[in-house]
């Protein structure tokens, strides 16, 4: 719902009814993850995609039918279904999309939800997507770290469902829980999916070079927040870097050390240290091989990288935390350009975030898409 967030704002706040399909569950090689949506408006416009062309034109059709006052419908897309060309799901994978309308009557704290999301506030949506009494299905509860609002129907399902929530919430995962009608955690007949708004993850870029600048805007079209960290003032300017959300003039270990301790890093935190200069390399990788962050690379050749583990070992620095370094950063794909190396660098993020090894698709067999 992210992706349609302002627009389904909008509407509400305008007091206009949108049929909002969601993406709740996907198997193989599905085109779109959990969460992604597409609204439906009075005035029969499609905003977003749930699958990148495949299936819009079915929901578009179920989103129409909510709008006119069907209930809540659970559809899933796939090639085993009669209609899959039809719908043109051609590529292998399944989809489970759930369809509401939404407008102030049914999801009354939809406002809530959107100015947490705007100030970075964690939160998540838990939505019945199937139980026995078709009434609760479209239900929606509201979940922060200290707080809720709204109800599932009972107190039991309600304890139960703001449990699993938080666990999902703190890592940022969204998906579907299943459980008993009446809340049982080994029972069947009731689906729960959660939508967790976690805040866009960090990346931390430390030296204000040419790389950087590449690294930055690649670093922002992968969603991350970017901060661009150099110690020298004349290069860490806001008009060599336009577009990047934080560019800070201070000692890169100072302020990592910094950040750590109000604690805005976490494991999805990914620091790009491409100073090449050991007097910057040293003491902030000293600092970040300590510290819960998802990912350390560090450029520079072989022999760069020989030499600043060395002073890394000289500093302290255990042959354990040294293995977390990925040095010389990024992929084998035969980089050259600044931007050519973001690639390369994005895609070992990518890679080590799914579970990829990094080999053309063409010359292995399998699923595309990794678990």
């Amino acid at each position: 719902m992210r992706d349609v967030l302002d627009d389904l704002t909008k509407r509400w706040e305008a007091g206009e009814s949108v049929g909002l399909g969601t993406v709740v569950a996907t198997f193989r090689s599905a085109p779109r993850p959990p969460g992604a949506s597409m609204l439906v408006t009075q005035e029969g416009e499609a905003v977003g995609s749930v699958s990148g062309g495949c299936v819009e034109g079915a929901v578009y059709e179920e989103g129409s039918t909510v709008l006119q006052g069907s209930d809540p419908v659970l559809r899933r897309y796939g090639v085993s279904d009669d209609d899959a060309f039809a719908v043109g799901l051609t590529c292998g994978g399944i989809l489970d999309i759930f369809v509401e309308r939404i407008d102030r009557e049914t999801f009354p704290d939809l406002d809530e939800v959107a100015a947490s999301v705007r100030a970075e506030e964690p939160v998540a949506v838990a939505t019945v997507i199937e139980h026995p009494e078709q009434t609760k299905v479209g239900t929606h509860l509201l979940i922060w770290r200290e707080r809720v609002r709204g109800t599932l129907g009972a107190s039991r399902v309600d304890d139960a469902v703001i449990d699993d929530v938080r666990g999902m919430l703190a890592s940022g995962r969204s998906g579907v829980i299943e459980y008993g009608p009446e809340g049982q955690r080994r029972g069947e007949g009731m689906r729960v999916f959660v939508n967790s708004f976690e805040p866009p993850p960090r990346m931390l870029v430390f030296g204000a070079i040419d790389f950087a600048a590449a690294m930055a805007r690649m670093g922002a079209f992968l969603g991350y927040r970017v901060t661009v960290c150099d110690a020298r003032p004349v290069f860490a300017t806001t008009s060599r870097f336009p577009g990047v959300d934080d560019v800070v003039v201070d000692w890169p270990h100072r302020y990592l050390a910094q950040e750590a301790e109000e604690g805005r890093l976490d494991e999805r935190t990914a620091v790009m240290v491409l100073t090449h200069d050991p007097k910057f390399d040293v003491p902030v990788l000293k600092e970040a091989l300590r510290m819960n962050v998802g990912y350390i690379g560090a450029m520079g050749s072989r022999r760069t990288h020989e030499n600043r583990l060395t002073r890394l070992r000289e500093e302290g620095v255990s042959e354990e935390e040294l293995s977390r370094v990925s040095s010389p950063i990024g992929l084998d794909l035969g980089a050259r350009t600044p931007e050519e190396t973001a690639v390369s660098i994005a895609a070992e993020l990518i890679a080590l975030r799914w579970g990829g090894r990094g080999v053309r698709l063409s010359d292995v067999e399998g699923p595309i898409h990794h678990d």
